[in-house]
């Protein structure tokens, strides 16, 4: 507001206008800072704390747009704070998303980014003298790539690096900072990351087509009338990566995004379907959802690992299923062990504070102990007190094969390969074959046949010879007499019956393939 004498000419009601809008500006800081605080597990503490935080930022936001020419005139807002307002909020509907993981809270993220970029709220940045100010840009970029990348708009996502890269190259070069090298590096990321994918597939005139690998309507063969399975469905997901040097962007691998899509239900759009326009808050989400929740754990210690675990055990409803996802560097024993106990025969990597040894196996160094930064199959037994469902993508998976059941609750682990052919072995830094057939088992059966790109007619006639082959599965897995119950248990839940049967076809294909026949750790499937 103006000083001096110009202040007291300001009508009252324009000062109050100013007023109420710079109370509502600080509000909404401090709640949003106060996001930090809370815990990152457990899914009761956040709820109320978010529901204020959103209720202001609504408040907020609708409050500029109504008072905006009083705003402009009396208390000089810019254009780039409006969009510092509008990133905050595309930032609270990721979080929520990443909290309740229902995924049409992606699509309100995206649109308040998207307004941010087609307004041009931070195109006068530039012009001002604050590297701070540019490096808010920059970040907001960075998000926006994010939730991109998680929508699979990957026109959008390449379109937004190449503006991040020329922003990058004006803020270095006008500024002379020491984050050069840092903004470089995320640029390095998301190009990896976008390029991971083996196949691609084609319209005719060559144009990329981009494949979503959600669960659909038509994704999961369904089940026959009069069919016996369980009535357990997956509520809690730990999607946990820790391989070393595979491609990630923003504490994500290739290995958790792959994971992360392939236990999620096709977004909405939730503007649209409750015709309600502007900012949703999270208490009108719509009532049927079936995401599980999920923790997204890139490189966890020991201790963060099994609290978090602890926490989805703690939380799990009855007639309820907890998968534990484990994408990680194998961890072998050294010597000789006189038992076959679950500690005798390594795990999987847990971070440390000490620097880790680079290459695909950590040893340890004192033959007598067991490994302290490693998940062992003993780790887990605690928590098959209640319905288990594992899968191992590691060098070392075979350390849960002979993982016992304690407690007699169902619990299927489902086991990687521990080696693949020299020419895939090449493209691991790209994601793990074991988990793309997991989440999409064409594109890896095209890749293990030598091919790098289909035309898309010739994909969805694959696609649907696919979902034949998986009703095929489904059938003689629900027929057989001779199968673990524990299937049987866990084939009730779309998201579980889709990732058994693919496990199946991948298994059949590792099998038949020649490349994989000479020398080759078998798929192992675990299940009591």
């Amino acid at each position: 507001m103006s000083s001096g004498g110009a202040e007291d000419d300001i009508p009252q009601g324009e000062r109050k206008t100013v007023t109420d809008f710079c109370y509502l500006l600080d509000k909404s800081k401090q709640l949003f800072n106060g996001l930090r605080d809370l815990p990152q597990y457990g899914q009761k503490q956040w709820q109320s704390y978010f529901g204020r935080t959103f209720d202001v930022y609504t408040k907020l936001w609708k409050f500029q747009q109504q008072h905006r020419q009083v705003l402009d005139n009396r208390y000089g807002l810019k254009r780039w704070q409006i969009g510092e307002i509008a990133s905050k909020i595309g930032q609270l509907y990721y979080h929520y998303y990443l909290r309740t993981s229902e995924t049409s809270y992606l699509n309100e993220a995206f649109s308040f980014y998207s307004a941010i970029r087609q307004r041009s709220y931070y195109s006068q940045v530039n012009k001002e003298d604050r590297p701070e100010l540019v490096v808010k840009k920059l970040r907001y970029y960075a998000r926006f790539i994010v939730v991109c990348l998680l929508l699979n708009k990957m026109d959008v996502v390449k379109d937004l690096v190449k503006e991040l890269s020329d922003e990058i190259e004006d803020y270095t070069h006008r500024f002379n900072t020491e984050d050069q090298v840092e903004w470089n590096l995320v640029l390095q990321e998301v190009a990896a990351f976008i390029e991971a994918d083996p196949v691609m597939v084609l319209n005719d005139d060559n144009t990329i087509v981009i494949t979503s690998n959600r669960l659909a309507e038509t994704g999961a063969p369904l089940l026959e009338q009069g069919m016996i399975v369980g009535q357990l469905s997956l509520a809690d997901a730990l999607i946990i990566g820790n391989c070393n040097n595979q491609v990630k962007f923003s504490e994500l691998t290739v290995d958790m995004f792959r994971m992360l899509q392939a236990l999620e239900r096709e977004p909405m759009n939730l503007a649209s379907q409750m015709n309600k326009p502007g900012i949703q808050e999270p208490a009108d989400k719509p009532t049927r959802r079936e995401n599980p929740h999920k923790y997204l754990l890139y490189k966890p210690t020991f201790s963060q690992l099994y609290t978090f675990l602890a926490a989805s055990f703690k939380e799990l409803p009855a007639n309820s299923v907890l998968l534990i996802y484990l994408s990680a560097t194998g961890v072998f024993p050294t010597g000789r062990s006189d038992g076959e106990g679950p500690y005798d025969f390594g795990g999987v990597l847990t971070n440390s504070n000490r620097d880790i040894i680079n290459g695909d196996a950590i040893h340890k160094r004192n033959q007598s102990h067991k490994e302290m930064h490693c998940l062992h199959p003993g780790d887990l037994y605690p928590f098959t007190r209640k319905p288990l469902f594992i899968v191992v993508d590691s060098s070392n998976s075979v350390a849960y094969k002979n993982f016992t059941n304690l407690f007699g609750q169902p619990l299927v682990c489902l086991l990687s390969p521990t080696a693949y052919p020299k020419a895939l072995q090449d493209q691991s830094q790209r994601g793990s074959l074991f988990t793309l057939f997991l989440n999409n088992p064409l594109m890896a059966f095209l890749f293990v046949s030598g091919l790098s790109s289909m035309r898309r007619g010739l994909w969805e006639k694959c696609q649907e010879y696919l979902r034949k082959i998986n009703r095929d599965i489904a059938q003689l897995l629900t027929h057989s007499r001779s199968i673990d119950q524990a299937f049987l248990q866990f084939f009730g839940d779309e998201f579980l019956r889709l990732l058994l049967t693919r496990f199946v076809f991948c298994s059949a294909t590792m099998r038949m393939h020649k490349a994989f026949r000479v020398g080759r750790e078998p798929l192992k499937t675990k299940f009591t």
